[in-house]
Formats: structure tokens, C-alpha cells, sequence
């Protein structure tokens, strides 16, 4: 691909970003008030994904547990895409479609709040995630594309990026979460480390 094409490739990219800024900013400030409450209230945060999505909760779990630009305490944060002995064992066991409901049975608690990330919201393990979620009390929402597809209907709250191409709907996706994890850094009173390099 040319400089020129590179070059029109971002252009695009930006285009986008712009378009949707004011419905991408909506959908922000309502996860951003969901993960407060779910903070404040004790729950924690559960992240899943396939593929791509799966780097993109991994990535965002670990900004909360660690932090994404200030000193602070953790904050209680798992991404459901990385134990590769329950993953295989689930897979192995209950079929694909249950790797995620398997852990959000084990580990998803009533006032929790789980994360789906998803350009196509068609995957059956995330279907049966978000099905799940619900039957025991979890809020959920769904970061999505396209149309937002089957879980965009069945989820708490759907942000569906306005594009058709998986790769820049997962750096929307991203976007959002940093965005979100900025904001709850702010707002919420964890200024302290509870490791020992904290004051």
C-alpha cells in the first residue's frame, strides 16, 4: 500500500472518529456512570471477547486492576479471555459457546458488570455470556458494530460503532474504554497504592 493510500486509510480513520464523536461521547458517559456505580456499590468488572475483542478486554481489565494514567489502589477488574486451563476445559467439556458463561457462573456476582466486546454481536459464547450474566444479576454491556447484531438486543446497554470494518471498530472500542477508565480515575476516590511503592 502507497504513502498516498496509507494516507487516505487515515483520513478515513479520522472521518469516522468525527462523525461519531457526539454518539461515541453519549455512549461513554453512560458506561463511565455504570462503572462508577458498579465501583462505589462493590461489584467488579468482568471483560470477554473473541480474537481482537479478547486483546481489547484484556487491555482494558489491566488498566483497572493496574492503572491507565494515575497512582491509585486497583480496582477489581478480570478479563474472562486469559486462563487458558479453564478456557480449554470449558471448551474441552461444554463446548466453545460456554467459555465465558462457565466463569461468569464462577466468578460474576449480583451488582457486577460485564463487558462484551464484539464487532459482529452474533458470537454464541458471548450470547450465552451476556444470557447467563442476566439469569444472576449482572448488568451488561455490549461494545459493538455494524448493527449491533443478536447481543446489541439483549444486553443493558449497546455502543454500537457506526462501521462495518472490524479494525476500526475494535480501536473505537479501545477509544471508549480508555476514555471510560480516564474518567473513573477522576471521579472516584482511590488516590492511594495499597502496594508497598504507594505513599
Amino acid at each position: 500500500m502507497s504513502e498516498p493510500e496509507l494516507l487516505k486509510r487515515f483520513e478515513a480513520r479520522a472521518e469516522l472518529l468525527r462523525s461519531a464523536a457526539p454518539l461515541l461521547a453519549r455512549g461513554a458517559d453512560e458506561v463511565a456512570i455504570r462503572v462508577l456505580k458498579t465501583l462505589r456499590t462493590g461489584g467488579k468488572l468482568l471483560f470477554c471477547g473473541n480474537g481482537g475483542s479478547a486483546a481489547d478486554a484484556q487491555h482494558l481489565a489491566a488498566e483497572y486492576v493496574v492503572r491507565l494514567g494515575k497512582a491509585r489502589a486497583a480496582l477489581p477488574a478480570i478479563a474472562l479471555t486469559v486462563d487458558t486451563s479453564v478456557l480449554t476445559a470449558a471448551a474441552n467439556d461444554l463446548g466453545f459457546e460456554r467459555v465465558f458463561a462457565r466463569q461468569v457462573e464462577a466468578l460474576g456476582r449480583e451488582g457486577d458488570l460485564l463487558f462484551l466486546h464484539s464487532t459482529s454481536g452474533a458470537s454464541e459464547n458471548l450470547l450465552a455470556a451476556a444470557t447467563t450474566a442476566r439469569s444472576i444479576g449482572l448488568e451488561t454491556i455490549g461494545l459493538l458494530a455494524r448493527d449491533g447484531g443478536p447481543l446489541g438486543g439483549i444486553v443493558d446497554l449497546a455502543i454500537v460503532v457506526p462501521t462495518d470494518e472490524v479494525m476500526l471498530a475494535q480501536e473505537l472500542h479501545l477509544a471508549i474504554g480508555h476514555e471510560v477508565c480516564a474518567r473513573v480515575e477522576e471521579e472516584l476516590d482511590v488516590n492511594v497504592e495499597r502496594d508497598g511503592d504507594g505513599p
